[in-house]
């Protein structure tokens, strides 16, 4: 019950963001808001302030913001009356909601003071012709930068590996120069003591992390492991923190782009999941933290903001896909009917995938399985 409630709170804050951006755009450019409604239908109760009926519905999976004339122009304050570009910026706004909100999120989550694990991450070994091995790497190399960015644990390495698949990565690395290859020490037994060695110049080395590594390689061919290591506490102030909060929400639509081309390629297999699905991955996430969470709803929002903005029937990029058709036509419409009935087809299968979607994650629950594995 608690994860429910959690997941249906982080909903509610996603599309509560998302319709707020279709709500003040349409005020803000003369189109009546008929209602502003959170969930579906049925309706549980309602409201009325000035000219806005404010709902609160039974099927908490979604919201919407009910516009003057979507498809009917006569009306003055009418939304089909506007010009392409104001129809364009409402029906765009919701998705740009939803892409603020996860660089506001990041932000705050880089001026929380967190414990980090950080060291040296030392190359273990070298896979046979992968590309850390074409690039002249060994073991016993330090690596201290990926594309200018300090690398001080495993998992910064491997994040900044998955940002660059596919295209050529900029490796800083050490190779330490071994002073004494016996034991040594007092009272040492032969063989037991570890070797000497002297941090030398770094150089540079590029390669390129490949898509479909054999199992058991990794994207650029190395084993590694931190040493050296201990637990740091870090923050930003939010003079560094914003603009960090830019660069990680375009990490993240890197690493998006990155995952529906190892689709198309076939490098990794497409992960789909509905309510059902997001909703068991949040309570998973909530046991580690309330930071994790936000994070998520970063992404969720992320996630939000794509969908809505690909040129789908009954969601947002739908709907502007015609306003960029009637540009194309030179202010040609296209009929309001065959608009409709688009939108229309779109929706329910919309809500058909959902349900399939939902079933498989049902499946895989009662299986214990999950998406994080």
């Amino acid at each position: 019950m608690v994860t429910v409630l959690i997941f249906l709170g982080i909903l509610s804050v996603l599309i509560l963001i998302h319709e707020a951006g279709h709500f003040f755009t349409a005020r803000a450019f003369g189109v009546k808001v008929l209602e502003f409604g959170m969930g579906f239908p049925p309706r549980i109760f309602s409201f009325k302030r000035g000219e806005t009926v404010y709902s609160l519905n039974a099927i908490p999976l979604g919201g919407y913001v009910k516009l003057m004339g979507e498809e009917d122009p006569t009306h003055p304050q009418s939304l089909a009356g506007k010009g392409a570009l104001t129809r364009f910026t409402i029906l765009s706004a919701g998705a740009f909601m939803n892409f603020i909100l996860p660089i506001i999120l990041f932000a705050f989550i880089f001026m929380i003071p967190q414990d980090h694990f950080e060291g040296r991450v030392l190359i273990a070994g070298v896979s046979e012709g992968s590309p850390a091995q074409l690039a002249g790497l060994q073991s016993g190399d330090l690596i201290l930068e990926v594309d200018g960015h300090d690398v001080y644990n495993i998992q910064e390495l491997a994040y900044r590996i998955k940002l660059q698949l596919g295209d050529e990565s900029t490796w800083t690395v050490m190779r330490p120069e071994r002073l004494v290859t016996g034991s040594f020490g007092l009272g040492s037994e032969p063989g037991l003591g570890q070797p000497l060695t002297r941090d030398t110049e770094p150089y540079l080395v590029s390669l390129v992390p490949r898509w479909k590594p054999p199992a058991g390689e990794g994207n650029a061919g190395v084993q590694i492991r931190t040493i050296e290591g201990q637990v740091v506490s870090r923050s930003e102030p939010f003079w560094e923190a914003i603009p960090n909060g830019f660069v990680r929400m375009w990490e993240m639509l890197v690493l998006f782009k990155n995952e529906v081309t190892g689709w198309v390629i076939g490098a990794n297999a497409p992960q789909l999941a509905g309510p059902v699905g997001i909703a068991q991955v949040t309570g998973e996430v909530a046991r580690a933290g309330w930071l994790p969470l936000v994070e998520l709803m970063a992404l969720l929002s992320l996630n939000l903001a794509i969908l809505n903005i690909l040129p789908i029937p009954a969601l947002d990029g739908g709907r502007i896909l015609f306003v960029a058709i009637e540009w194309v036509r030179r202010g040609k419409r296209i009929s309001p009917e065959r608009e409709g009935l688009v939108h229309l087809v779109g929706f329910v299968v919309l809500i058909s995938s959902i349900v399939v979607i939902s079933y498989f994650d049902i499946v895989r629950i009662i299986q214990g399985g999950s998406l994080t594995n």
